[in-house]
């Protein structure tokens, strides 16, 4: 079973404000095109998904995964990533 997604008031923001879709976001999350730890040093991870609906643009979200649940820190279009060879 799959655990469930809690997003955080800051991510709920930025999703509206960017104009994405919830489904972009739990594809990414629970089945990225490729993901890398986040070098901010927390026990987050970046997971980052192309996006058909958006020209094959690229979304990075950030996660946080607890035993019980994965948390949405913030999701966005990021212009500069580029799929790892």
């Amino acid at each position: 079973m799959s655990k469930p997604l809690h997003v955080t008031a800051h991510a709920k923001t930025v999703i509206l404000e960017r104009q994405l879709e919830f489904d972009w976001i739990e594809r990414t999350v629970r089945n990225p095109d490729w993901s890398e730890s986040d070098p901010s040093g927390l026990p987050t991870e970046r997971r980052f998904g192309r996006i058909p609906e958006r020209e094959d643009r690229i979304l990075r979200v950030i996660r946080l995964e607890s035993e019980t649940e994965i948390r949405i820190i913030t999701a966005f279009l990021d212009r500069n990533a580029r799929m790892p060879r």
